[in-house]
């Protein structure tokens, strides 16, 4: 007898969501280490020469202003899809543990990126953001009737993103409360997350706004997840890529 399968629903899955947010994570990547601190930072570099009368340092800031805007739409892919993590995990615990592991093992790799210091206390990596932002779902999950207790968690979480100096601090934070909190109310859902994305990427056009056309569109299913490991080893293994160019460039 041949068996029959379940028709996928139109839209993303969540692996495609991922797949987005980690090429346009990326993307971002490119423009922050190697032109911005590469290039631009090179001492050796002459960038006054032209082409087609234009200066070479107007041309890169160009790229690196398409890149970053591009970059602005990861984010709020991956606040959306911890949510729905947190929503579906059958353990949050393990899911808390994988991403302070991985937080860990990627704060040299970033710290290398984006400082060119081994150690950088003035600013942490992103999946610290994502991990305060679980325990802060968390905690207010078990508050359930108690608003005092919830507002209390949400301060809490807010205070520590700033406390560590993560990255993107208290608007991860609210944009993470926002998908969570107006999970059944997907307009408003969309309006608020839409707002706060395009207001912290006001110096790229509020571009993070951007994301929520794929947000819309997915359809609920999961998808592959053969690749859900890869998809936590690539943020420190890029970023170490990257910082391993970088060091090319500002010694060329």
């Amino acid at each position: 007898m041949q068996e029959t399968t379940s028709p996928t629903r139109e839209g993303f899955t969540g692996y495609t969501l991922k797949l987005i947010a980690v090429v346009t994570m990326f993307i971002d990547h490119i423009g922050a280490v190697l032109i911005e601190n590469g290039i631009f930072k090179n001492p050796n570099m002459d960038l006054t020469q032209t082409f087609m009368g234009i200066t070479q340092v107007k041309l890169w800031g160009y790229l690196d202003f398409a890149l970053r805007v591009i970059g602005r739409i990861s984010f709020p892919i991956f606040c959306f899809l911890l949510v729905q993590g947190f929503i579906h995990t059958r353990n949050v615990k393990r899911y808390s543990f994988r991403l302070l592991i991985f937080a860990l093992v990627s704060e040299v790799p970033f710290d290398l990126a984006i400082s060119g210091e081994w150690f950088h206390p003035e600013y942490q990596n992103v999946l610290f953001t994502l991990l305060i932002g679980l325990w802060v779902l968390t905690a207010y999950q078990k508050a359930f009737g108690d608003p005092l207790k919830q507002v209390l968690a949400i301060v809490v979480g807010c205070g520590a993103s700033v406390l560590i100096k993560c990255d993107y601090n208290i608007i991860g934070i609210v944009l993470i409360l926002i998908f969570y909190v107006y999970r059944d109310k997907p307009k408003l859902q969309s309006l608020l997350s839409g707002f706060v994305a395009a207001l912290q990427s006001l110096y790229c056009l509020g571009a993070g706004a951007l994301a929520l056309f794929p947000i819309r569109n997915y359809n609920g299913e999961r998808g592959k997840r053969s690749l859900d490991k890869l998809f936590y080893w690539f943020y420190p293994v890029h970023l170490l890529l990257l910082y391993l160019i970088y060091l090319l460039i500002v010694k060329l």
